[in-house]
């Protein structure tokens, strides 16, 4: 087989594949007596395996398989695909866990909150933790207040609040602190619990997508496998 035939069957270039190639996401390919390239079924079976692992684990991840499988590692390209598939569980889990916590926000102001909103001890009193928490997840990003000109103190606004009552949930669920701060950070861009909702939505889709992905790459790379001598 020539590299052409591997491209045409994905609508790839030729360079394409032999940058694959070069990149140890092929075995190497046999030469003719004046240099051309020689590819196999063996060839086509790992191009299949690469371009079905990308959207499924990533570019990088997807390499680190193909490397593992091309120094006869077995264990090492597993253990890539594990990680991908612990990944995703816990992003499964987190969706989980936003869709109950947001049913629980506060999505106006907070009964008791003055129009200036409520220093830093109130919002701990409220959530049943201490002021020293909540400084930890503005640390960590997950809340950004604004502070008072004069006086230099944070004031915490309906907004804030919700940012925090969902970092309470999530905490109390084992996430992460840098975790937390990529779910709230998603809340702020969809504006709100509402366009949240719709968000979810979409990024269920997206989960769902990745994972029958990741059971097509598998497929593939069980083929590959099947295939090298």
């Amino acid at each position: 087989m020539k590299p052409v035939d591997l491209a045409r069957e994905h609508g790839i270039s030729t360079q394409a594949v032999r940058n694959y190639e070069r990149e140890g996401f092929l075995p190497p390919a046999a030469r003719t007596g004046n240099g051309y390239r020689v590819y196999t079924e063996v060839h086509a079976a790992a191009l299949r395996a690469f371009l079905a692992l990308v959207p499924a684990y990533g570019h990088a991840t997807a390499g680190g398989i193909m490397h593992a499988v091309h120094d006869d590692d077995l264990g090492r390209a597993l253990t890539f695909v594990d990680r991908g598939h612990e990944q995703l569980l816990r992003d499964r889990e987190t969706l989980n866990a936003v869709r109950n916590a947001i049913g629980h926000l506060t999505t106006g102001a907070a009964p008791g909150t003055a129009a200036s909103g409520w220093s830093i001890g109130e919002l701990a009193h409220r959530l049943g933790v201490t002021a020293a928490t909540v400084r930890a997840w503005e640390r960590a990003g997950i809340l950004v207040p604004p502070r008072n000109r004069a006086t230099g103190y944070r004031v915490f606004g309906a907004a804030d609040i919700r940012d925090a009552e969902l970092a309470h949930l999530l905490r109390r669920g084992g996430y992460p602190l840098a975790h937390i701060a990529t779910v709230v950070e998603q809340v702020r861009t969809a504006g709100g619990t509402e366009s949240l909702a719709q968000a979810l939505e979409i990024w269920q889709q997206r989960l769902t997508g990745r994972g029958l992905a990741m059971l097509d790459a598998a497929a593939r790379l069980s083929a590959y496998l099947a295939s090298r001598p």
